[in-house]
């Protein structure tokens, strides 16, 4: 018990002291994020080999292993994929794509609870402006270290998306009963007194270094405090502007015209929360 009065107590200090540090008005933090997604391998019961799922696995990395980098102040953040080279995909031929619907650049207003993100469904550009999530935080006291940043639990119940929300293997047709809400996970800083995270994350009393949504696990790997250069944050601006409901309804409809088109068999989803 004394040792988890202490954690909070010292919680509270390093809190109050990042503030002050972190309270200059040109203040900038860049994190960068590992993002990895398992994934169901028996695509609604189908029988495969263990190497045939290796096989299929090294060729989905690109897809299910990315790098994601997130610039913010006191109020605003910017999350988008970090740029890299396509590897060539064996035997020659083009590599796999996760799903029909890709994931852009994602702003955060945090003060004015703005959400905006571009995506791309199809070849057909989209800018989805909404508000931020409502995430009814539970703070917990469990604590454990993420390099150097002290980091506190926090959990939160997220509804399931529309439209293929769910990752792989949670939305086959022989599934009886499909889940509609999940657990979220979250461990954050004080040292870091900004209320950013990765994808829409946000809303808690420091920066979110790890995250467990579903089966994607995100952890930050690395923070720059006011980097030499600063990075102006904008805001996305490209694609046909929609909320989120209209475009979950657009992908919807979208998927199952492609899953008519290849004879019934399930496509991507449309979810647009980009990891």
């Amino acid at each position: 018990m004394k040792t988890t009065s202490f954690k909070i107590v010292f919680a509270f200090l390093l809190l109050f002291a990042a503030k002050v540090s972190f309270s200059q008005n040109d203040f900038q933090g860049v994190a960068y994020y590992q993002t990895k997604t398992s994934m169901d391998m028996n695509f609604g019961g189908r029988q495969m080999t263990e190497a045939q799922k290796k096989q299929i696995a090294e060729r989905m990395r690109s897809s299910l292993e990315n790098t994601y980098i997130l610039t913010f102040n006191q109020t605003e953040s910017l999350y988008k994929e970090e740029e890299k080279l396509e590897a060539p995909a064996q035997g020659g031929g083009m590599g796999f794509r996760m799903m029909g619907a890709g994931g852009g650049e994602s702003y955060k207003n945090v003060k004015e609870q703005k959400l905006i993100k571009e995506a791309d469904l199809y070849g057909k550009q989209f800018l989805i402006v909404d508000n931020l999530p409502d995430l009814n935080w539970d703070m917990g006291t469990e604590s454990k270290m993420i390099g150097q940043y002290l980091c506190f639990k926090a959990t939160a119940v997220r509804k399931v998306q529309a439209g293929g929300g769910m990752p792989f293997g949670r939305n086959n047709e022989n599934q009886e009963e499909k889940p509609t809400e999940y657990t979220v996970t979250a461990w954050y800083t004080p040292q870091v007194p900004v209320n950013q995270g990765p994808a829409d994350y946000w809303g808690l009393p420091g920066l979110i270094l790890e995250l467990h949504d579903n089966d994607t696990v995100i952890l930050c790997s690395k923070i720059i405090i006011n980097p030499a250069e600063k990075t102006k944050i904008k805001m996305p601006s490209k694609g046909k502007e929609v909320t989120s409901s209209e475009y979950e309804e657009i992908a919807a409809k979208k998927e199952a015209e492609m899953r008519e088109n290849s004879g019934g068999q399930r496509r991507g989803g449309g979810g647009f929360r980009p990891f």
